[in-house]
């Protein structure tokens, strides 16, 4: 019933910048907290940032000072803005609606995007 669908993923060169889109059909984003998650080849999925309804924002360490999260609740869409990316950071980015959110803790729900790839070149 709720589809998600991310966009703004591609090539950037190291030290440059990425604007993630996750627009939402089906449902609004109002009433929920959104989160941004990464997965590198061979690595395990992690929990890069969320939002909440309220529109507070919870960065992971690792991004912390380099990425902003920020939602449009008019138009439905989350944004994951990324600056300064480095060569560590190549992922697959996939948006996903919470379960259960606060500004200590994300469980995911089972709704997610299918991704969106971004690489970086040195």
């Amino acid at each position: 019933q709720v589809q998600l669908v991310e966009s703004g993923g591609g090539l950037v060169q190291a030290g440059g910048s990425l604007r993630l889109s996750c627009a939402a059909s089906g449902s609004t984003f109002s009433s929920n907290a959104i989160g941004w998650y990464r997965q590198a080849p061979g690595k395990q999925r992690e929990l890069v940032a969320w939002i909440s309804s309220g529109g507070s924002t919870n960065l992971a360490d690792s991004v912390k000072g380099r990425f902003t999260i920020s939602r449009d609740n008019a138009k439905n869409t989350v944004i994951l803005q990324m600056n300064s990316l480095n060569t560590e950071e190549p992922a697959v980015y996939s948006c996903n609606l919470a379960r259960y959110s606060s500004s200590y803790y994300y469980s995911p729900g089972e709704y997610w995007g299918q991704g969106t790839q971004v690489t970086v070149s040195a």
